[in-house]
């Protein structure tokens, strides 16, 4: 009994108090629970697509349905622009990312209060939820531009040589779901509108971003500043940028 007791009084206490005021994002206390995201990464896979018929196949089926239906509308009756290239293209090279962004923020943004029963049993950074719930988007992310390149090859396109940029436009788009989920799921917490704020914003965000349209039409180098102010921004016409050979530069 001595010698038990001996052990358990020689291990570290770690005392876990509430912070007050803005709170640090404490990533190395992150990086040493890279396992907890792994696994928790994992447990947002299995179960999202737990007893589905399609299974990973919702990934690509969502972004192909809004091609076709964009391809309708705006390329064909409403003749927007599409930078030369064919519209299809034009719009899933876009649709590409920004359903990862618009997949990361809704899930993301609801982790912490779904997984309210994990949170209020164990300790671990409250941000493994949110971050486990984009990593698991980003699955959905590499079925979706597989079909991209697939559909690339369809109309002849090739890539071009920017096509090196396409990692950290990758990291921008992550980086930018990360800080926009981050605040969203804190703000959830306390005020439970936020689901119901976040299929608006992304709807509302959507068409303050060149999907359906190139950032190109911007004219007024005023507006065009403001615009350039979304980060989605950046990324999309990045995206068209290296893989299609649009003008516009990220």
């Amino acid at each position: 009994m001595t010698d038990s007791t001996s052990q358990q009084s020689s291990l570290p206490v770690v005392h876990i108090k509430a912070s007050q005021g803005w709170a640090p994002l404490s990533l190395g206390e992150l990086w040493s629970y890279r396992e907890v995201v792994y696994f928790l990464t994992l447990r947002e896979l299995k179960a999202r697509y737990k007893q589905t018929v399609l299974g990973a196949a919702w990934a690509v089926l969502q972004p192909i349905v809004q091609m076709v239906i964009f391809t309708v509308i705006f390329g064909r009756v409403a003749k927007l622009p599409s930078d030369g290239i064919p519209y299809p293209i034009f719009s899933f090279a876009a649709l590409v990312p920004w359903t990862f962004f618009a997949n990361s923020v809704t899930k993301a943004s609801l982790s912490l209060v779904s997984g309210s029963n994990m949170v209020s049993r164990i300790y671990f950074p409250r941000l493994a939820l949110p971050l486990a719930s984009i990593m698991a988007t980003t699955l959905d992310f590499a079925l979706a531009f597989l079909v991209l390149l697939a559909l690339m090859v369809a109309y002849g396109t090739v890539p071009t040589a920017n096509v090196i940029w396409l990692p950290f436009l990758l990291v921008l788009a992550v980086a930018t779901a990360m800080g926009v989920s981050f605040a969203l799921a804190a703000l959830n917490v306390q005020f439970r509108d936020v689901k119901h704020v976040v299929p608006f914003l992304i709807q509302t965000w959507m068409f303050a971003t060149p999907v359906v349209y190139p950032a190109s039409m911007i004219k007024d180098p005023f507006w065009s500043v403001i615009y350039a102010l979304n980060p989605m921004v950046g990324v999309i016409e990045g995206f068209r940028w290296a893989l299609l050979g649009t003008e516009t530069a990220p």
